[in-house]
This record gives C-alpha cells, structure tokens and sequence, in this order.
C-alpha cells in the first residue's frame, strides 16, 4: 500500500468540476495522516477544445503517464461536435493507457428507488473489455452524404484482448462470495467474436473450478436484468454490449448519479482513471443540484486499485448511511451532501 498518492485530476465539462471537489473533499477525509495525497489539475475538455481546439495534446498525455491514477469529472458539451471529445480525450486516454478493463459495480443501496417490482438483492459487477470492439475506431464511409452512402464500424476482437479481461472477470468472480461468472454476447449471430468469447471463458474456466459460469445471449441478458437481476454476480462482457448493459444495472439500481466506473490497467503500467457513469449534465451545471454520490464511490474504486482497502470500504459505507438516512422532498446541495459524506469517512 502506498504511503503517498500522486494524482491528476481532470474536472472537465459541465457538472464535473463539482461533483470532482467533493470527490476530492471525501478523499482527503478518508485518508490517514501519513499518506500524503498530491494532486495536479489538468484543464482538458469543452473549454480547452473552444480556446485552442485541442482536446488531449502528446505533451499531456505524456504528464498523465507519471501519476498513480486519475480522476475524471464529467466530459461532453452541446457547443462541442458529437464524438470530438468522446473520442479525441475519453477513448484516447482508455487506448493509450490501456485500459482493458471497465468496471462497474451496481448495487442496490438501501433506501434507494428502483423501477423494479419488490425488494431484489442486487449486487453484481460488470467487467467490460474496453480496448476492442467497435469502439476503435476501424470503420469509414464511401460516397458520403449521397443517398448511396455506406458506412462501416468493425468490431476488434482479439484472442490475447479477449483472454486478459476474462481472466480478469474470473479473479473477481472467485473472489466474490457468490463466485459466478456469466458471459453475455450474441454468439447465435456474431458467431466468430463470440465463438472466441465462449471458448476462451469454458477454456480459463478449467483453472478456476470455484467459479460456476452461465452463458447469456445479450438480449437475453437484458430480460434478466429487469425480471432477475439477483441471478449475477460477475459479467463479463464486450466493450459495446457491457456499454449498454451498463446503462440498465444503473437504471435499475438508483440511475446514473449513483454509478462509480472504473477504467483500469491492471498491470500497473499505466494510470488507471476512475470516473462517475453520469454525464456533463449542462443544464444543472453550477446549480448546486448535482449529487456527487457516483463520484464519491468512484474515489472508492480508485482507493481499493491503490490498495487502500479500509478506506474505500469506509466510503461506501458512508455513502451506504447517507442513502438510508436521505429524506424525499429534502434536497441537499452538492457540497451538503459531499459534507455530510466527508463526516462520515472522517468518523
């Protein structure tokens, strides 16, 4: 466990710088006295692309490399064209710091509203591959803007790509209580990705015999999420199937202001960043009315990546507090609410 911290920060767009400060008030609480925490703000996102049109400069991405993990607020702008910083900051940073798995926790804290008929238990992660798929860009279009168009995306899918992040899904998987590992693609229809999904899990699956494994086809799997949700407890998937089922564990588990993601290398080799699900959230930028929960539990994901695993426990069962003891129809400001968390941590 390291006895210091050295950190970039990125607030970013829209409601990220504040639900980062708070981020950062919770880290600071969390934090024994002798670890020192140092952190380096890094201007990158919609005001930085408006002033100079640039969205991640080399000379920036070769200062984030030195730093223990990174911290993320929220990226996107209506005044900044689709996919300009999705892909130009987000995606680059994932790609070059080879971020290979995407984590995401989803558990229904108490108190918290869920679409879902009755009370269902629901604790499970999804780790979603996050360097291949049709995210990388391989595509292009012909005859563009005629009504001949043809445009193509082509999903990356590769045996070492596809082995790493399921080896990584299976750890998880034995390390949980429950230890069950469920593969979701479309192997009835996209029959070479998912083929090579499929046997890579039943082949790792022999070295972990602990682990019981299921197979979901994704729409599957979409059904069970609402009707079953119980049935998971560790998915691994993807880059753009665990992109939506993602979206759906949040929805089903309090919506995207309670969803923490991390984007790791687990190697070590480079930073791994740790971000809230939720968007920049322009409309209620500056308003006070964003809550900092997601960003608050991503802290904790980056905490336990670093080793300190007392404090991220001590933050989620903060938060885990702060949700039983909310109260509808009494609203709280963002900082309220990254105080009132920064109080429990600190005891």
């Amino acid at each position: 466990m390291a006895r210091s911290i050295d950190l970039a920060v990125i607030p970013g767009d829209g409601i990220g710088p504040e639900v980062v400060g708070e981020g950062l008030k919770v880290l600071t609480a969390a934090l024994p006295g002798d670890v020192k925490l140092e952190t380096t703000a890094y201007d990158l996102g919609a005001r930085r692309w408006h002033a100079t049109g640039e969205t991640l400069p080399d000379s920036e991405l070769e200062r984030l490399k030195a730093h223990d993990a990174i911290l993320l607020g929220a990226i996107g702008d209506p005044s900044v064209p689709s996919g300009v910083l999705e892909r130009g900051l987000l995606l680059r940073l994932r790609f070059a710091f080879d971020h290979y798995v995407n984590l995401r926790p989803s558990r229904l804290f108490p108190n918290t509203t869920t679409p879902l008929a009755g009370s269902p238990e629901i604790d499970f992660v999804v780790v979603r591959e996050g360097t291949e798929g049709p995210y990388v860009g391989n595509g292009g279009s012909m005859r563009t803007g005629t009504p001949a168009e043809v445009a193509t995306e082509v999903s990356i899918n590769t045996a070492y790509g596809v082995e790493r992040v399921v080896r990584d899904a299976f750890e998880r998987a034995a390390a949980r209580p429950a230890g069950k590992l469920t593969l979701v693609h479309k192997n009835n229809v996209l029959v070479h990705a998912g083929h090579l999904w499929s046997n890579t899990v039943a082949r790792v699956a022999e070295e972990y015999p602990g682990v019981a494994t299921d197979y979901l086809h994704v729409d599957a799997a979409t059904i069970f999420l609402v009707t079953q949700p119980q049935r998971f407890d560790v998915i691994v998937t993807d880059n753009l199937f665990g992109d939506i089922l993602t979206d759906l564990a949040a929805a089903i588990t309090g919506g995207i202001g309670l969803a923490a993601s991390g984007n790791i290398n687990p190697t070590g080799t480079f930073p791994s960043m740790f971000e809230p699900v939720h968007g920049s959230a322009p409309d209620i930028a500056g308003t006070g009315k964003a809550d900092p929960t997601a960003t608050v539990l991503s802290v904790a994901l980056l905490l336990r990546h670093l080793g300190h695993e007392a404090e991220a426990t001590r933050i989620e069962e903060a938060v885990t507090a702060d949700l039983a003891a909310r109260e509808a129809g009494s609203p709280r400001t963002t900082a309220e609410i990254g105080d009132a968390l920064a109080a429990r941590v600190a005891g």
